[in-house]
């Protein structure tokens, strides 16, 4: 009697456990999750923040196959950083408040009050998403240093490896100037990115702005400074106001008056105002590199080496833990089942409006 009511108790346990298991099969995820990462739901209404920011709003409208293809890719960025997320988590490498405050500051910098709440109202992202996005960068990237980064080493052998297979490389054809700039314009630029949001809007302020620039840097100011700090270009302002290295033949196709400026300035020079149709500007020759080719023992050819083979190996390793923390992570995309169930079709998803073309100050998901 005893071993039949076993019997009869593990019949019904197990009975009891396929009906749960069939249950758990049959519930279906609410509509708005797009796919679940070890038990954490990634959310329609997050790809779709994403999606916003890029895509063009001026530009031709994707197709329902090309929005959805990008909305599978921002998807997959995504769950590769909730994976990522979780490992910085249970390393004791989340960020903390004041790492994310002190990022968040960094990040608005560049913008008035007026212009980044307009940029956050664009995009339909809110402070606390900005934040959140912040310290999810900031992990993520705590993490990939200690677990990526830390393991790469480059030898002087490498160093020297490299050069000698890659001469060629190494074999200036023409003189490379490498400059930087101070430029002010005379009208208002919406798009203006220095740390003083300082912006000249007539052409007697844009005057001003210059001499009183020009005389900062003849007193000894550093002429990064200034740039990241005035200059009205929104390209070079934030790096020092840095062109990088132009070859001669570039110069060509430049102003008359840029060439002149930058063919007569010594290592180190700082040009007077330079004035130009549509701006006012000031040259800084940072270094000059002449034709030839470029020995090994140079610091700056064993720089460059180093960086290459740098972020060749972290391209690499980044990659492949990546992959080996997907392999290891239990990921369901319900978004990509819906796609083949419906053949590409999905005809119940309204492709969300694409933002503004103007920059947000958002951090987009990335690997």
């Amino acid at each position: 009697m005893a071993k039949r009511a076993q019997a009869a108790f593990l019949l019904g346990a197990m009975a009891v456990a396929a009906l749960a298991g069939g249950c758990q099969k049959k519930l279906a995820p609410a509509a708005d999750v797009w796919a679940v990462v070890n038990g954490t739901e990634v959310h329609r209404a997050e790809v779709e923040k994403y999606y916003r920011t890029r895509v063009n709003a001026d530009a031709q409208a994707p197709s329902q196959e090309e929005s959805l293809s990008l909305m599978l890719n921002i998807l997959d960025e995504l769950v590769d950083n909730e994976i990522l997320l979780e490992r910085a988590r249970k390393l004791g490498l989340e960020a903390g408040d004041g790492e994310v405050e002190d990022k968040f500051t960094e990040t608005k910098s560049p913008y008035t009050e007026e212009e980044f709440q307009k940029q956050l109202k664009d995009r339909g992202v809110t402070v606390d998403d900005l934040k959140s996005d912040l310290r999810r960068e900031l992990s993520i990237d705590k993490l990939i240093n200690r677990e990526v980064l830390a393991k790469i080493t480059i030898t002087d052998q490498d160093l020297r490896d490299f050069y000698d297979q890659n001469l060629t490389q190494f074999n200036v054809t023409e003189t490379q100037y490498r400059v930087a700039q101070i430029v002010v314009t005379p009208r208002k630029d919406p798009q203006i990115r220095n740390r003083k949001n300082d912006d000249a809007t007539t052409d007697l302020e844009a005057r001003r702005k210059i001499a009183a620039l020009a005389q900062e840097l003849a007193g000894g100011t550093d002429f990064a400074q200034i740039a990241m700090d005035y200059s009205e270009d929104p390209a070079t302002a934030m790096s020092g106001g840095d062109l990088g290295y132009i070859p001669e033949s570039s110069l060509n196709q430049t102003d008359p008056a840029l060439k002149r400026a930058v063919l007569s300035l010594k290592l180190g020079g700082i040009s007077d105002v330079i004035v130009l149709k549509d701006s006012y500007r000031i040259l800084k020759l940072v270094a000059k590199e002449p034709a030839g080719q470029r020995e090994f023992t140079d610091p700056q050819v064993q720089q460059s080496i180093r960086d290459t083979l740098r972020n060749r190996k972290e391209q690499l390793l980044r990659a492949a833990y990546i992959a080996m923390a997907r392999d290891q992570a239990k990921v369901t995309n319900y978004l990509a089942q819906q796609i083949m169930e419906s053949a590409g079709k999905l005809p119940v998803i309204n492709l969300p409006k694409p933002a503004s073309s103007s920059p947000a100050p958002t951090a987009p998901p990335g690997k």
